[in-house]
């Protein structure tokens, strides 16, 4: 009995041994090295890459265990991230909140030339950040303030961005500054009076910053390029002289609307002559008509009096006019005539152009008090349909999707709505066209035409868009009717393509959408004279149309117009861009574009331009528009690369003429 006691005691002893040895190895093991992360740092990288890689550019691997410090541009420091430097990825998603910035060690921070959009997060988390690129993004929004807070901030370059806002003045804040970028951007405002005495590389060029810049210590060290495409700054440093806002003959001064920019493509609108929409209030219909019909009869009046003349005359010096002057007078006679005819004609068109629009609009009042408007999501109901529809109403045109008008609403606000045509779109149901006006309704883009909101009931289908002032990219290109413009320069080429690559490239990354209907009449001129997409991601919706121009079909890829059914890909929309592209360069509609080889296309452009000077850059610029215009989807660039290479010609360009010196207190 006490044999068999000490044998069992022997065996829990034993027991108790080994699983003591265990916990010991399984709890107390040493560490296996510095490569192994927190839980913290290991689901923020992860949280990150989910996503702003949709592409899965980035080699994270969970295979790898903990071992996360050994991931692609990941360096560590006693188990702590404290650089990630992640460059040239091409990732295409979105910079999340409350991802990089649980990183608390993080020190240094580059996720430059990316395809990264939306908003910068709050980044006040990183309390210990010394260095921090973002550029060459598509980041939108301002500067969030969080950056104000990083006081350990060494090195901040934000360029090359899609920004807006004003520039805040708490930057000034951040003392151990060093290196300090915001070019390339759309900051407006003024520039703050940044004196940091560690400041030695600084850049707020290409921007519409305004007014004068601070003389402080520290900005006056900076020259010219430092400042450079703003056109409205002013001062001491750039030797641009203040002009005074005293009101000019007695004139009130009005506050909050700076002058217009003297930018390029402002410029060239200007001397285009006749292409922008006038911004004042519209002449009422009745009135302009009547206007036309007086002064039809009056010419007429005029006519039959100059034929009685003439012919008096022609009886009375016939002998001594002889055939001269019978042929004068027939030709005096046969323009007046003309004129006269012409005028008839327009005023017939304008009546049944104000007819149109009245039975049209009935037509809608009717059906509009079977529906309401629904605004897209952030939007705020600032009218409503019965507004809308009491709203006077100017017809802007007619294209493939539906017809266009102009509406001043009771509170003075202009919108502009399309009536899409209920032939294409006749086999889209209700839910259908609601969660795509959803999706579409969404998308905000400096270049793009924001979709504020939609109207559906029976047959009708309704889009409100903001009112864009200064007409269409095909008026700026073709001219009126009556005057051929010109070629635009190529700087301002250069800038709208710039503007309408933008917009392209937020809609297919931002998004996975297409525009699907690109064209120069589908590009509006903003205020600023800025490129905005319109008509966007429409044709998916609609079916086929068999009844389209010569340049509408111009526009199309080969692969759209081999087959009929064939829907719109990315790869289509930048064959379009190639299209407008050249259009941009030799002001010649897509139908008068030859199908040249490289070479000889390039001899034509330079036979329509005239240009003998700085041919190197239009070659360049062509060669883009002809890497788009390649008949193989697959073998055209896309809209991200042909954007960066826009974005490199012009910097070779700025780099050339010495507006802008990347080594000269900008990199």
């Amino acid at each position: 009995m006490r044999k068999a006691h000490y044998h069992f005691l022997r065996n829990v002893f034993v027991f108790i041994s080994m699983y003591y040895n265990c916990f010991i190895l399984v709890f107390s093991s040493p560490s296996p090295g510095k490569n192994l992360l927190p839980p913290s740092d290991a689901s923020a990288l992860l949280d990150f890459k989910s996503k702003a890689d949709l592409r899965n550019k980035l080699e994270f691997s969970t295979e790898m265990g903990f071992a996360f410090c050994k991931w692609q541009g990941v360096q560590c420091s006693d188990s702590s991230v404290v650089k990630l430097i992640i460059e040239n990825m091409n990732l295409g998603g979105v910079f999340a909140p409350n991802t990089l910035t649980r990183l608390r060690q993080l020190r240094v921070l580059s996720l430059q030339n990316n395809s990264l959009t939306g908003p910068i997060p709050d980044l006040s988390g990183l309390v210990d950040l010394k260095v921090l690129f973002l550029s060459r993004n598509y980041f939108s929004g301002s500067i969030p303030p969080s950056i104000s807070t990083l006081h350990r901030l060494k090195t901040l370059d934000l360029s090359s961005n899609m920004l807006t806002g004003s520039i805040p003045f708490s930057l000034n804040g951040l003392e151990r500054l060093y290196y300090f970028r915001l070019d390339f951007n759309r900051f407006n405002g003024s520039v703050p009076p940044f004196n940091q005495s560690s400041l030695q590389i600084f850049n707020v060029s290409h921007n519409d910053l305004a007014g004068a810049i601070p003389m402080t210590p520290t900005l006056s060290r900076f020259n010219t390029s430092s400042f450079a495409l703003n056109p409205r700054l002013c001062g001491e440093i750039i030797n641009i002289a203040c002009r005074s806002t005293q009101p000019f003959f007695g004139q009130p001064t009005i506050t909050g609307r700076p002058p217009a920019p003297a930018a390029a493509l402002s410029q060239t609108a200007q001397l285009q002559g006749g292409v922008a929409l006038s911004r004042k209030g519209m002449i009422q219909k009745h009135k302009r008509a009547a206007l036309v019909i007086g002064f039809s009869l009056g010419a007429s009046f005029f006519v039959i009096s100059l034929i009685c003349l003439a012919f008096a005359a022609r009886r009375r010096h016939r002998s001594q006019k002889g055939e001269i002057t019978k042929m004068g007078l027939e030709a005096s006679v046969t323009g007046n005539a003309e004129a006269v005819m012409r005028i008839a004609q327009e005023n017939e068109e304008l009546e049944e152009k104000v007819k149109r629009v009245q039975e049209e609009k009935q037509q809608l009042q009717v059906v509009g008090k079977s529906g309401s408007l629904v605004f897209c999501a952030g939007e705020a109901q600032v009218y409503t349909m019965d507004q809308l529809m009491r709203a006077s109403a100017e017809l802007l045109g007619r294209g493939s999707m539906g017809t266009t008008y102009k509406a001043v609403l009771d509170s003075r606000l202009i919108v502009t709505v399309k009536r899409l045509d209920g032939g294409r779109l006749g086999g889209t149901n209700q839910e259908v066209f609601e969660g795509h006006m959803e999706a579409v309704g969404g998308l905000r883009h400096p270049n793009l035409v924001p979709l504020r909101a939609y109207f559906q009931a029976k047959e009708e289908r309704l889009l409100i868009y903001d009112y864009q002032p200064n007409g269409s990219l095909f008026s700026l290109i073709h001219g009126s009717k009556s005057s051929k413009a010109k070629p635009l320069h190529w700087t301002s080429c250069l800038k709208i393509a710039e503007d309408v690559a933008q917009g392209l490239c937020y809609i297919h990354q931002a998004w996975r959408l297409v525009h699907g209907n690109l064209k120069s009449s589908n590009v509006l001129l903003g205020s600023d004279f800025e490129a905005c997409l319109t008509d966007y991601c429409l044709v998916a919706l609609a079916t086929p149309s068999s009844d389209e121009d010569a340049d509408s079909i111009a526009y199309k890829a080969p692969e759209i117009l081999k087959f009929y059914n064939c829907e719109a890909t990315s790869k289509s929309d930048v064959y379009s861009f190639g299209v407008l592209f050249l259009e941009l360069l030799t002001g010649r509609q897509p139908s008068q574009h030859p199908n040249l080889t490289p070479d000889d296309m390039i001899g034509w452009v330079r036979s329509i331009r005239g240009e003998d000077r700085r041919e190197n850059r239009l070659e360049m610029l062509l060669e883009v528009a002809l890497a788009c215009r390649v008949a193989m989807p697959e073998q055209r660039p896309t809209m991200w690369q042909v954007l960066k290479m826009i974005q490199e010609i012009k910097e070779v360009v700025l780099f050339e003429d010495g507006e802008f010196n990347p080594n000269s207190g900008s990199s």
